[in-house]
């Protein structure tokens, strides 16, 4: 039975388990060795169950334990040609990892099936990833993306469960303490996905059919779990939470659990 473990979710650090303790992927690895291993440990899922890790951009808090992952267990590294390059240019992956550009295929890995899809982000290169796991159950992660495009909007119908970006509450990120040009970068069509934005395209998702949500990558700054929350459903009246839709936020750091879809 497909599940997904948002193992660590925040503009800190993010990293995606996909999978059952027999086998898996990972998407991003943005924490420590040390702080994945023990969140693999707390949910019950063996370090040898993850089959590969799925890179969607080079910013550190994707990549941040890369190195060393790979250095440990020299897993396969895939995502697209120009993050992988500048990835290994810059010693994030170790030389003992097969490097796989996946742009414009589909992957088949622990049973599933993974593509990746463009997203607009202020990066070299950046992704989401849709995922078709063996159950015939199709998921996929998207944030980091500063508007919804047809690609992206594409990618996501269909979809069983999202786990989609909802980083800022415009108002917090507006009136906060961040400076201009920061703002104006996140506020960007490269930047991120407001909770506003974020909710329109949950309730498009919802007439298509997709019913299960996860709010991903929050600001730890500019924003909090409760407002993203409160936002995404007060967004959808057309619509009865727990019977139309499920919806839950991302926790900063697991504590255990996973969503089953």
């Amino acid at each position: 039975m497909a599940r997904i473990y948002p193992l660590f979710s925040s503009s800190k650090g993010n990293s995606t388990f996909i999978g059952t303790e027999k086998g898996g992927i990972l998407i991003d690895c943005g924490v420590s060795f040390k702080r994945l291993s023990a969140a693999l440990e707390i949910n019950n899922i063996p370090l040898a169950s993850v089959q590969a890790v799925f890179i969607t951009h080079e910013h550190s808090d994707h990549v941040n334990g890369l190195k060393m992952l790979t250095c440990k267990t020299g897993l396969p590294v895939y995502g697209q040609k120009r993050t992988l390059q500048r990835l290994c240019d810059s010693g994030k992956i170790s030389p003992s990892s097969h490097v796989i550009d996946m742009t414009n295929i589909s992957i088949a890995c622990a049973g599933s099936e993974v593509s990746c899809f463009n997203t607009p982000h202020d990066t070299i290169q950046s992704c989401g990833y849709r995922i078709h796991t063996e159950d015939d159950k199709y998921c996929a992660v998207c944030t980091d993306l500063g508007h919804v495009t047809p690609e992206v909007d594409q990618a996501l119908t269909g979809c069983r469960l999202v786990l989609l970006e909802a980083n800022y509450d415009e108002n917090m990120l507006r009136t906060g303490s961040y400076p201009l040009y920061l703002k104006e970068r996140i506020l960007s069509k490269n930047g991120h996905l407001s909770n506003s934005d974020c909710a329109v395209q949950v309730g498009k998702l919802i007439e298509r059919g997709t019913t299960h949500f996860i709010l991903g990558h929050l600001s730890q700054d500019n924003n909090r779990p409760q407002i993203a929350d409160s936002t995404v459903q007060n967004s959808l009246p057309q619509f009865t939470r727990c019977k139309d839709y499920l919806l839950g936020v991302a926790p900063v750091e697991t504590r255990g659990g996973a969503v089953i879809f």
